[in-house]
């Protein structure tokens, strides 16, 4: 997949640059495999904003995305390439022997008419399926389960790749994207290969109008605010936030500020992620 580069016939073009689509084989999704996205505005049930900056974007369906991959012994061809507005992975739509179909996070290198299978008898190929234990240690993977049957969790967007380092017991440990080295139970299954869409980190939006499109609204800062809107408002001109870190609207430390609570997956960590990464 290329970059796209805009003539810049207007302002907002100067600077966008945008997909080529030329991975791309279908342009209308599969009618079954799609639901109507119910829009929020990043409100809860009881209609308060928990999430600032939603709203508006574009009409979305959701793909229902098969991230169990459950489907084992039983070969699929790669019918179509198809694009997915609800994240930045590409999506690829299996015809199974048996007749049904359904939708996976599309590997780099995959191609229409491949053909793929999930299962503990599986191939070592881009785009397959198998438990930990079957997989060679050093081994490029994405699509990695947390719990048994749970489903894929982690390493699912674009350009994302994990690699297997190590099987010990019943545990392997696994270099995430974000240099985390984490401990996975070897009955968990994972998908061989890297997500495709590696360009996506060099698409530049260019102009306000397409983060709108995407349905996040403008962001302000919160020095520009009065100092009861934000902690960092108020002052002549431009001014420092006079305290010792910056807070959030509602007082609260931000920007370095360690949010983890989950204590009890803190034994499944063997390396905390790199330094400088959020």
């Amino acid at each position: 997949m290329a970059v796209k580069k805009y003539k810049p016939t207007t302002p907002g073009q100067r600077n966008k640059t945008g997909y080529t689509f030329e991975e791309i084989t279908k342009k209308t999704p599969e009618r079954s495999l799609i639901i109507p996205l119910r829009k929020s505005g990043g409100r809860n049930a009881h209609g308060r904003v928990t999430v600032r900056h939603r709203g508006g974007g574009h009409r979305r369906f959701i793909r229902i995305v098969d991230f169990k991959r459950d489907k084992l012994g039983v070969p699929a061809r790669v019918a179509a390439i198809e694009y997915d507005p609800n994240r930045t992975a590409r999506l690829a739509l299996l015809f199974y022997a048996d007749g049904a179909k359904r939708y996976i996070v599309a590997p780099l290198g995959v191609k229409v008419g491949d053909m793929l299978m999930s299962g503990p008898g599986a191939e070592i190929r881009d785009g397959n399926s198998l438990p930990i234990a079957n997989i060679p240690v050093g081994t490029m993977i994405h699509n990695i389960e947390m719990k048994e049957g749970k489903g894929a969790q982690m390493v699912r967007s674009a350009g994302a790749s994990a690699q297997l380092l190590a099987k010990e017991g019943d545990y392997a440990q696994i270099r995430l994207p974000s240099g985390e080295v984490r401990l996975i139970r070897q009955v968990c299954y994972a998908t061989i290969g890297q997500v495709g869409n590696v360009e996506r980190s060099n698409i530049k939006l260019g102009k306000a109008g397409r983060k709108r499109h995407l349905g996040i609204r403008p962001t302000v800062r919160g020095s520009a605010m009065n100092p009861n809107d934000h902690p960092h408002g108020g002052g002549e001109g431009r001014q420092p936030i006079g305290m010792p870190g910056p807070k959030s609207p509602w007082g609260k430390p931000t920007l370095g500020f360690k949010t983890r609570r989950n204590k009890d997956t803190d034994k499944y960590i063997v390396r905390r992620r790199n330094k400088g990464k959020r």
